[in-house]
């Protein structure tokens, strides 16, 4: 390990099934926020909703109070990307809603987020955004799978969104995925572009959130005076999707998703392994 590069931490494989019954609960609870995503609910609606499912659970947001952030989950709206606050903004049809939740158990962390286009006047070009924003966090979780360094996911992110015919989507550089286990936010940083580097090798006991943020416009942001909320400079929409994933000695496995990733991972001929408890 270089000089001032954080630690990377390795999860034991019992740790990481702590971090699966986070990831499901964390499932649920998103599950629960986006069947009540639809136009005339309020965002503080599914903030309450969201809650709800990690109580009866006896899991904790991860989110609620992390450097004084006030809610259970990210609510951003259009051209909101990240770290928008529930609120009593009632959502419109037509409207791209990213939701972002993590939940914790026994001390061990998840984090997963999903785009939700509102009611059923949906532009076209939010939908080819959200759609291709998820296919790309899956391109990026595929190339974990056989992945020599970290730096290879966000290459794999970069290829997928570049190849799309159509119009251009931006990525976001300066929003990233991370590690996580014992912590929401770890080492090491999880790059959604081809940034030229190798990064860490990638070494069972690896947990990682990776996190795409693509844009219809530039890839310029500001923050809000929230300190908190992070918007586009041009107004233009935006998508986030993400999942927490385990790397193994059996190979990875999608924590926050409730098959595993299989699904996801299937158009890219890669099978996930789930660890046996």
């Amino acid at each position: 390990m270089a000089l001032g590069q954080p630690k990377i931490e390795y999860k034991s494989n019992s740790e990481i099934l702590k971090m699966r019954r986070a990831g499901l609960v964390l499932a649920e609870a998103l599950d629960e926020a986006v069947a009540m995503a639809r136009p005339g609910v309020r965002t503080e609606e599914l903030n309450q909703a969201f809650g709800k499912v990690l109580e009866r659970h006896n899991a904790t947001s991860n989110f609620l109070g992390y450097h004084g952030f006030p809610a259970n989950i990210c609510a951003s709206v259009n051209h909101e990307v990240v770290h928008g606050f529930p609120s009593d903004y009632v959502l419109k049809d037509g409207d791209v809603l990213k939701i972002d939740g993590g939940a914790i158990i026994d001390g061990w962390h998840s984090d997963s987020a999903r785009t939700v286009l509102v009611g059923e006047n949906i532009d076209p070009a939010d939908q080819r955004l959200s759609d291709i924003t998820e296919q790309a966090m899956w391109a990026g979780i595929a190339a974990l799978a056989n992945a020599r360094f970290i730096g290879q996911i966000g290459q794999a992110v970069d290829e997928f969104v570049t190849s799309q015919p159509g119009a251009e989507l931006g990525i976001l550089e300066d929003y990233c995925g991370h590690g996580i286990g014992s912590q929401m936010h770890m080492a090491p940083d999880v790059l959604n572009y081809n940034s030229g580097h190798r990064g860490p090798r990638v070494k069972p006991g690896m947990c990682l959130a990776i996190e795409p943020m693509l844009v219809r416009g530039g890839i310029e942001t500001s923050v809000l005076e929230d300190d908190w909320t992070v918007v586009t400079n041009d107004k233009s929409n935006a998508s986030q999707w993400e999942h927490t994933v385990a790397v193994h000695m059996g190979g990875i496995w999608v924590l926050t998703a409730h098959d595993g990733g299989a699904a996801g991972l299937a158009p890219f001929g890669v099978t996930p392994s789930p660890i046996q408890g």
